[in-house]
């Protein structure tokens, strides 16, 4: 049953920089309200959502500074690249996110987009900023990671 749930999910794209970046306290999977040509410019992959970041704002969540390339055969119905865009969550997950993004250093942070069952869906992220201390950390771990993997490939 498990494997059901990974077939069914195609990744689109991934944000390694807030991985590395921040530290993930909870995830949350949202819908997305697009219009138009963006639907297909998100499925070519032509977007990008480094920079972007999830804000409540008068009860409901937006993405914003997510940019969508505007759809080549799109002509005069192409929208605005970088409007924000509504997120879909239920009335109490956008009030308990804006309880959490109140406390002290946490941020709503898209961690990927993926296609579930022809829809595209956004995993946010509650994440807290990490130190220049913990990112180096990480650099380590990642390497000494790297390092055994190739001693066991030298093995056998």
């Amino acid at each position: 049953m498990a494997k059901e749930k990974e077939e069914a999910r195609k990744n689109l794209a991934v944000n390694k920089k807030a991985l590395f970046s921040y530290e993930v306290i909870e995830r949350l999977e949202c819908g997305i309200e697009l219009k138009g040509t963006e639907v297909k410019a998100i499925k070519s992959g032509n977007f990008s959502f480094v920079d972007a970041y999830a804000r409540v704002e008068y009860n409901q969540l937006f993405l914003i500074g997510l940019h969508i390339t505007p759809y080549s055969f799109g002509n005069i119905f192409n929208h605005d690249p970088l409007r924000p865009r509504r997120l879909l969550a239920h009335r109490q997950e956008i009030k308990r996110l804006a309880r959490k993004t109140d406390e002290k250093g946490l941020t709503l942070i898209p961690l990927s987009f993926y296609l579930k069952h022809g829809l595209i869906k956004v995993e946010l992220g509650i994440c807290r900023g990490k130190k220049n201390f913990d990112k180096r950390q990480a650099i380590k771990q990642r390497d000494l990671k790297r390092d055994v993997e190739r001693e066991f490939r030298g093995r056998y």
